[in-house]
């Protein structure tokens, strides 16, 4: 990973924890019910997921009370820009972004001397099956600081209250009560520390409980697709519930999501774009064998490229070209059809999220297409970092400084 991370595409911008920040992070964990690090220096992320942690607790997701209950912490501001390296739902980003924008300005303060424990509740303690998925509705976020600062901070205002009584300003030792408690928590007395709970609408969304499921609400049955078949398999098995359910390879899954308008394909126009040409070198380049130049140099030279096309067999040739060939042979036969045409998983790294898709819908379809068919390293870097870095590592290493240069050169451009 130490070119991703070079290129600033491996967990970015991660936000330094030392010092006495080290202490206040322990404090968040404690609060929340887990052994503090030993660890005297590392990094976190927005949701305050620290990678160095986690490999010291052996454990990914050390911030979760069980995958029904989701925690955060925040101890610095800073974290409102960041990425979140490990999201454990969809919507975590959304969650973090919420939390800014109803509370950025009290977070700066309170992070001051304080930091911020998170717990997003769903309205379920414990998950007894896969089906509980379908209860998230609404998440309530709330919110606990560390050092009891709420309690402090009324400490303070009784003693004002105190010291505004009778002759009470002439008392020492209430002086000394008040100075020491502004020396150590400052003065509390005009600061909000009661950050109310938060509401969030819960739509379709992807979590990491039950071996990973993608939960699409809003059809016209509701679906969940499965990553792990023995999840998927004790699914079935229920009765109860109007759901349809799939594994990810299962072979109906894109029938399915056809039938409900819920993805895609204009070949016309996909092999005019980018995407298309990003999804056919990396074809060519699975396809490669034994090249003398590097692979990085062949996909950026067109003479190169076209000399090693020319040396696959025809039918690596046929599979790779399978969409230029079918688009012209189309124009002489019209009964040709596509499927029968065109390699199934090459159609499939095709599909896009369906335009009359609400964007989370979408957005949360793009990551599902880019874990079942992942042939396009821009997409699955942008919209499923996991399955990315999985692959990732399985790649030549020319290859991989390919994709991080067409990751560096299209990040910023929508028209991908």
């Amino acid at each position: 990973m130490n070119k991703l991370k070079q290129a600033n595409l491996y967990q970015p911008n991660a936000i330094e924890i030392k010092g006495f920040l080290v202490e206040r992070y322990n404090k968040c964990l404690k609060l929340l019910g887990l052994s503090p690090t030993k660890l005297k220096h590392f990094t976190i992320d927005a949701k305050g997921w620290s990678p160095e942690i986690s490999k010291e607790k052996n454990e990914i997701h050390y911030l979760n009370s069980g995958d029904a209950n989701p925690h955060a912490i925040i101890i610095s501001p800073e974290q409102k820009t960041r990425a979140i390296f490990q999201p454990f739902h969809s919507f975590d980003k959304d969650l973090i972004d919420l939390i800014f924008k109803t509370y950025e300005e009290e977070i700066k303060d309170i992070t001051k001397q304080s930091a911020i424990t998170i717990d997003f509740n769903q309205g379920i303690d414990v998950f007894y099956e896969s089906f509980d998925l379908l209860k998230y509705k609404e998440i309530k976020i709330h919110f606990s600081l560390i050092n009891d600062l709420e309690k402090v901070q009324k400490e303070q205002l009784e003693l004002v209250k105190t010291f505004n009584e009778g002759n009470n300003f002439v008392d020492e030792k209430l002086h000394q009560q008040i100075l020491n408690s502004v020396r150590k928590y400052g003065d509390l007395r005009e600061r909000n520390l009661n950050l109310q709970h938060i509401k969030y609408q819960v739509e379709s969304f992807y979590t990491k409980a039950f071996g990973g499921v993608y939960v699409f609400k809003d059809f016209p049955t509701p679906i969940l697709i499965f990553e792990e078949e023995k999840w998927r398999n004790q699914a079935i098995k229920n009765t109860t519930y109007d759901v349809i359910i799939f594994h990810l390879n299962d072979e109906e899954l894109f029938n399915k999501l056809d039938d409900y308008d819920a993805i895609e394909y204009h070949l016309e126009k996909v092999v005019q774009t980018k995407r298309y040409d990003r999804i056919k070198k990396h074809i060519f380049s699975q396809l490669l064998k034994n090249p003398v130049q590097p692979i990085q140099e062949i996909l950026n030279n067109i003479n190169l490229f076209k000399g090693y096309l020319n040396k696959l067999d025809l039918d690596a040739r046929k599979y790779l070209m399978c969409v230029e060939r079918y688009l012209e042979q189309r124009k002489i036969d019209k009964s040709l059809t596509v499927k029968a045409f065109i390699y199934k998983d090459i159609l499939q790294s095709l599909y896009e999220p369906h335009s009359s898709l609400f964007d989370v819908e979408k957005d949360l379809m793009w990551q599902l297409l880019a874990e079942v068919a992942p042939k396009d390293p821009y997409n699955m870097y942008i919209y499923n970092k996991n399955v990315f870095y999985t692959h990732y590592k399985t790649w030549d290493s020319s290859y991989q400084n390919w994709v991080i240069e067409q990751i560096q050169q299209s990040k910023f451009n929508t028209k991908n």
